[in-house]
């Protein structure tokens, strides 16, 4: 699983614009409760000449998420450590009968002042009214305290605010607000800070430059919630409107998404001899272990050594993780000399130091040079010695059966191989509370048994060693999970012996729909969409799915 939204807690509206009349300003008012959100910069609309400053006007949207959500997660391990996950804040375009600024730039800052969601409705006549009671407006940020400065508080500083740029106006905003979000989980070592007493979510609204121009007075005039900007655009930017919390549409409603490449790679099921034809990277091959305890990921106690994992939620030594494997051609000879590299500190080594990867999951990356077709890895710790089941301290936690070892190879033609993709484990129903795994299978086309073979072998997959995923819902063809292909690679699947996999967590898709998963092969520098679509049906939590 490389994918979670938390879905917005909090949204509102808020503006100093012009009521119905023209004549009085709608900085009382509250939008809370509506359906959508708005922001809008509009210059001189009552006044012509030299006044026309003074009837500049403005709306700004306020959002928050639930960060505690964010935090527990991480102290559980379903989101990753500071510096392996980034969190990007998603909202999503309303279409509406009005205008659409184009060319504009949205700044997304975070709040620095606690607020009220309120329960206003009107975005047109501005009648919701909080009455300084609960609820934010343009002036106020609670029922009891102010707004230092009209419009809402801001910090603008490093790693605080963010912007994106809208060219047609109708795109979706999504910013990657990593810096910010850290900040709030106050992870350990960010040169930004400590705000997690200050989890007051986001202020959206134009650029400086682009809000209306205003000269005559620093802070407020009157009651009217004017802002001095005299740099300010003489143009107007109307309007731009967002999908809220409280949105019909699931999928509209915005989100901080957090997104991460949780891919394992194991080269068990395909393992290579190292060769000159390849690069010092690609002669590295990576196997797992995985340690379960009743059916849960459990470290491994007790192991002795200077390596150590640390903790994700406080950067402290939690537990030695020293770990060694060696490789062995016979599990009664010597241990297997290996080249330097990966976990191997020097050549001719034979010990490989494993590194900890997750709960009760190590990895060990090494070379192969040598000649035999069949090795074995074993996992232990507490000896020195070539030799299994020697030294005082000797604990060997497990032995891998035969891995087959295969060799690079060069063409005289340059092949373009196509493959038969399956989910192997696919159901017709999932519960929304489950995360599922999905077991693919793929075999190559030009593959061509005889009766012999179809008879009596197993037909094992095809390893593909990149291989992403999307999800979209079927009644609409809505892209729900879009192929994380980018730097982040965030649906690309795993492999193991078996084949390749990937993890869905269902709590984020919409119950009572139609889902159909596609796959994406990168194959021979390029990606090539397979054919296949696979379809599932996610449903409230019930006892009778199975």
């Amino acid at each position: 699983m490389a994918i979670k939204r938390y879905t917005a807690n909090a949204d509102t509206t808020i503006t100093n614009a012009f009521k119905a009349g023209l004549t009085t300003r709608g900085t009382g008012s509250n939008m809370g409760m509506s359906d959508s959100l708005e922001i809008f910069s509009i210059y001189g609309q009552t006044i012509s000449g030299s006044n026309a400053a003074k009837t500049a006007e403005l709306s700004r949207v306020l959002i928050n998420f639930p960060v505690t959500d964010i935090n527990t997660d991480r102290t559980n391990g379903d989101i990753p450590a500071s510096g392996s996950v980034s969190f990007y804040l998603r909202m999503f375009n309303a279409k509406h009968p009005f205008t659409v600024p184009r060319s504009f730039t949205l700044s997304a800052s975070a709040v620095t002042k606690d607020w009220e969601e309120g329960r206003g409705l009107d975005m047109e006549g501005y009648r919701d009214l909080t009455y300084d009671g609960t609820g934010s407006n343009w002036m106020r940020a609670t029922e009891k305290t102010t707004w230092t400065r009209p419009g809402g508080d801001y910090d603008t500083g490093e790693g605080s605010t963010f912007q994106q740029t809208f060219e047609k106006g109708t795109e979706d905003l999504e910013i990657d607000v990593t810096t910010l979000v850290e900040q709030w989980l106050h992870s350990p070592g960010n040169v930004l800070g400590d705000k997690s007493s200050a989890r007051y979510g986001f202020g959206v609204h134009l650029t400086s430059s682009q809000e209306a121009k205003y000269e005559n007075t620093d802070m407020t005039d009157g009651t009217n919630g004017l802002l001095k900007n005299p740099t300010g655009s003489t143009d107007s930017y109307y309007t731009k409107k967002f999908f809220a919390r409280g949105s019909e549409y699931f999928f509209k409603r915005p989100a901080i998404e957090a997104r991460w490449d949780s891919s394992k790679k194991d080269n068990r099921g395909n393992f290579y001899l190292s060769s000159s034809l390849a690069s010092g990277a690609d002669n590295l091959n990576t196997l797992y272990l995985y340690n379960y305890i009743r059916g849960q990921l459990k470290d491994i106690p007790n192991l002795g050594g200077a390596g150590a994992r640390l903790d994700a939620g406080t950067l402290q030594n939690v537990q030695k993780t020293k770990l060694d494997v060696r490789i062995f051609a016979t599990l009664d000879g010597n241990a297997k000399s290996l080249p330097e590299g990966g976990g191997v500190t020097a050549n001719n080594a034979f010990v490989i130091t494993a590194s900890y990867i997750a709960s009760g999951t190590y990895s060990a990356s090494f070379a192969y040079t040598g000649s035999e077709t069949t090795i074995y890895d074993v996992w232990s710790t507490g000896s020195a010695t070539t030799h299994r089941g020697t030294g005082a301290s000797y604990i060997e936690f497990h032995t891998g059966s035969g891995i087959a070892v295969k060799s690079f190879e060069s063409y005289e033609h340059n092949p373009n191989d196509t493959y038969a993709t399956s989910i192997k484990n696919l159901k017709s129903i999932y519960s929304n509370e489950e995360t599922a795994r999905f077991r693919l299978f793929a075999r190559n086309k030009n593959w061509s048994p005889n009766i012999y073979t179809k008879a009596t072998t197993e037909i094992s997959s095809s390893i593909i060693e990149d291989v992403y995923y999307k999800v979209f819902r079927v009644h609409d063809n809505l892209t729900v999970l879009d192929y994380g292909t980018g730097s982040l690679n965030h649906t690309r699947a795993s492999y193991d012996v078996s084949g390749s996999y990937f993890d869905l967590d269902m709590s984020i898709l919409q119950n009572d729909y139609m889902y159909g998963i596609k796959i994406v092969y990168y194959l021979n520098g390029k990606y090539v969409e397979q054919p296949e679509t696979f379809k599932f049906r996610v449903e409230k939590h019930s006892t009778d799915i199975e």
